[in-house]
Formats: C-alpha cells, structure tokens, sequence
C-alpha cells in the first residue's frame, strides 16, 4: 500500500505523522520507504542529514535515465528506508508543468519500489498543487491530519474535492483511509468541541486514536530518532502504535 499523508494546511502534524506511522509499521517487522514530497525536507532532516544527500526526490521524478535506487537511503530506523527531499524540490512544479505524464511521473517512478517495499508512506507539502496531485495519483490510500484547533476544517471541502477529482480519472483506486486529529490538547473546552465537530463532519472515518500534544514528539527528530526509540513510553509512542494498528484494520 501507498499512503499519502495529506493536508494542504500547514502545521497539522503531517511530517510527525509521516515519520511516526513509518516507524511503526517498521516495528511490526514491515519493510517501510518514507518518501519527503515537501522541500521543506521534515520528514528527511529526521534521520538523515541532508548535506549527504546527492540524490533526492526531486531526481527520482526529473531524471529518467537515473537508476530510481540512488535516492534511496538507509535510517537509523531497522527497515525503514527514506528518499529524502531538497529545497531544490519547490522547482519541481515548474519543470513538469505542461509535460503530457506530469501528474503520473510519481506513480511510474515508484513502480520499481511496490514489490520491494510493502508499505510506502508519502510525506506531501502543505499546498493542493502539482506534487501533492502526483501523490494522490501515486497513492492507494491518503490519510488526512487535521489539528484540533478553532480553523481545523477550513480548507478540507478542498482538499476532498481534490481527492474526488484524482479518483474520477487518473486513481479510481483512491480511499481515503481515514482523518487524524493530531495537536490535541484534552485538557481544553475548545480541542474537545473541535473533536466533536470533526467527528460529526467525518463520522467513520475519524481514526479512534487520537495524537495528543506531546513535547517528545517534538523534539525526537532533532536527535534523529522516531518517538519509538527516543521516548518508548511516552503517550506518542502509544498513540502511534495505536494508529498502525488502526490503519492495518481500515486496509
């Protein structure tokens, strides 16, 4: 399976999501690659430093003549595999537009990775353009993260009408696998209000697990490590675990 975390909102805890489900399907023995679609380069400052970095998704989606296995690098994670991203990726829009496959350079780039790698977890930009498309047409489910704050659906009727829009024509295999709430804070009257307004827009498909606010989940990619290995019993690490085993029920 090929899943998109998706959001085109900024600070929603896609790249803590990202790492954090990878490394939990990582635990469970599966063979992971974490593809970081964002040039902002998150998901792959967590594990790798980037000045290693010769080959990246920006290559793996411009360079056809390039062996797709040169982006690929190992993490500290057992299993887990990354192809890291580059600010040189906020220039990829620009090169594909226009090209007849654009929106499924992706899809046929990753084709080499489906047998070797079971589980793929795509680590998008907080925008609805080009590279986000080529994410939902490459994907076979996309998992939505959304902050449990007063503004956490503005911009999702977007979003899903950009999921619909993927599925009629270039996926029709598309499921949106579930919505996260991520940033929660229990403490307060408002996350529980915004729960329940999520709940009641989503129904079914709001994920049980719900990802609390946590200052371990914070600061474990500035060590390059996943919450599991950095803080193993920390209420992230539960909640994680708690999600795998959520998505492996959905798929």
């Amino acid at each position: 399976m090929i899943i998109a975390i998706a959001n085109q909102k900024g600070g929603v805890g896609k790249t803590t999501t990202a790492i954090n489900l990878a490394a939990a399907f990582a635990r469970l023995g599966k063979r992971v690659l974490l593809l970081d679609l964002d040039p902002q380069a998150n998901s792959s400052i967590s594990f790798i430093d980037p000045l290693s970095v010769e080959r990246s998704a920006y290559e793996l989606m411009t360079d056809g003549m390039a062996p797709v296995e040169q982006a690929v690098y190992r993490t500290p994670v057992e299993g887990l595999d990354l192809i890291p991203a580059r600010i040189n990726l906020a220039k990829l829009e620009a090169k594909l537009v226009g090209d007849f496959d654009a929106p499924f350079r992706l899809k046929d780039r990753l084709a080499p990775f489906r047998e070797q790698y079971p589980v793929i977890i795509i680590d998008t930009p907080p925008t609805l353009g080009l590279i986000t498309v080529n994410a939902l047409v490459a994907a076979t489910h996309v998992l939505v993260p959304i902050q449990s704050s007063y503004f956490a659906l503005e911009g999702t009727d977007d979003l899903l009408e950009t999921i619909e829009k993927v599925k009629a024509r270039p996926n029709p295999g598309l499921e949106l696998l579930g919505v996260l709430v991520t940033l929660h804070d229990k403490r307060t009257t408002l996350a529980r209000e915004v729960h329940e307004q999520i709940k009641k827009v989503f129904g079914p498909k709001l994920f049980d697990t719900v990802i609390t606010k946590s200052v371990r989940l914070e600061e474990s990619p500035a060590y390059k490590e996943s919450i599991f290995s950095f803080a193993p019993a920390s209420s992230g690490a539960i909640e994680y675990a708690n999600l795998c085993e959520e998505v492996l029920k959905r798929v």
